[in-house]
C-alpha cells in the first residue's frame, strides 16, 4: 500500500436514489474525470458506504422504515448500497463501511489515513448537509486540512447544500475549497485557484442573504 501526506475520501457515492439528490449527473461525471489525476499522482483514494442492516440492528433511532420495518434507505439487502459503476474503486482501493453518517465514527477510517501518513484530505460525496458534513467536521476534529471539493457534493435541496457549505466554511478554520477542474490544475502541476475564508464565521448569513454568501465562495472557485 503506497503512503502519501493526501488521500480522496469519497464519501457514499452509492447508487441510493430514495433521496433524490440533486445534480447527482454532475457529482459523478466529475469525480469520474477526477479519479484518473489522483491514480496518476499516486495519491491514495479511500471510499466509504453507508450500510443500513436490514434486521435493523444498529440503526439510527427514527431512521426511515418502508412498510415491511426494513430500512428505506441504504438497506443492506439492495444493490442501493453499491458504489456507481462508472467511479467504482479499482481492486487495491480501500472500501470503508459504515452505519452512521460520519465516516469517522466507530470505523477504521481515521487509523487508515494515519497508517498511510496523510495529513491533507481531499473530500467529496454524498450528502453535503449530512454524512458530508459531519465527516469533514470529524476530520478537523482530528487535525486533518480539509479540502472540499464543491462540484463534487450534493443535497436533496439547494438550501440544505448551501447553508453547509457555508456552515463548514465558517467554522472548519483550515478548509479549503476546490472544483474539481482546478484540483485537476494542481495536481498537475499548473496554476489553480480556491477558495479559502479570511477568518471565522466569515459568511454569516440569514434566510434573505444565504444565496448571496454562498455565491461568493461558487464565484471565486
Amino acid at each position: 500500500m503506497r503512503t502519501s501526506d493526501s488521500a480522496l475520501v469519497l464519501i457514499d457515492l452509492q447508487k441510493e436514489s430514495n433521496f433524490g439528490l440533486k445534480n447527482m449527473e454532475e457529482v459523478i461525471k466529475n469525480t469520474e474525470k477526477l479519479l484518473p489525476a489522483f491514480r496518476a499522482s499516486n495519491i491514495p483514494i479511500i471510499y466509504t458506504r453507508q450500510i443500513n442492516r436490514a434486521d435493523t440492528i444498529g440503526l439510527s433511532k427514527g431512521e426511515p422504515l418502508n412498510d415491511d420495518g426494513t430500512p428505506y434507505y441504504y438497506n443492506a439487502n439492495s444493490d442501493q448500497i453499491e458504489i456507481f459503476d462508472e467511479i467504482k474503486p479499482k481492486e487495491d482501493e480501500i472500501v470503508i463501511d459504515k452505519y452512521r453518517w460520519s465516516a469517522f465514527y466507530e470505523t477504521s477510517l481515521d487509523l487508515t489515513l494515519r497508517s498511510l501518513g496523510v495529513k491533507h484530505l481531499y473530500i467529496g460525496g454524498v450528502v453535503t448537509d449530512g454524512c458530508m458534513m459531519t465527516s469533514i467536521f470529524d476530520a478537523y476534529f482530528r487535525d486533518y486540512q480539509v479540502n472540499l471539493i464543491h462540484d463534487m457534493c450534493t443535497a436533496s435541496n439547494e438550501g440544505a447544500h448551501q447553508s453547509a457549505i457555508l456552515t463548514m466554511t465558517n467554522w472548519v478554520y483550515n478548509m479549503k475549497i476546490y472544483k474539481s477542474d482546478q484540483l485537476i490544475n494542481k495536481l498537475n502541476g499548473q496554476s489553480h485557484h480556491f477558495f479559502e475564508a479570511d477568518r471565522a464565521d466569515s459568511m454569516q448569513f440569514t434566510k434573505d442573504t444565504m444565496e448571496e454568501q454562498y455565491n461568493k465562495i461558487v464565484n471565486s472557485l
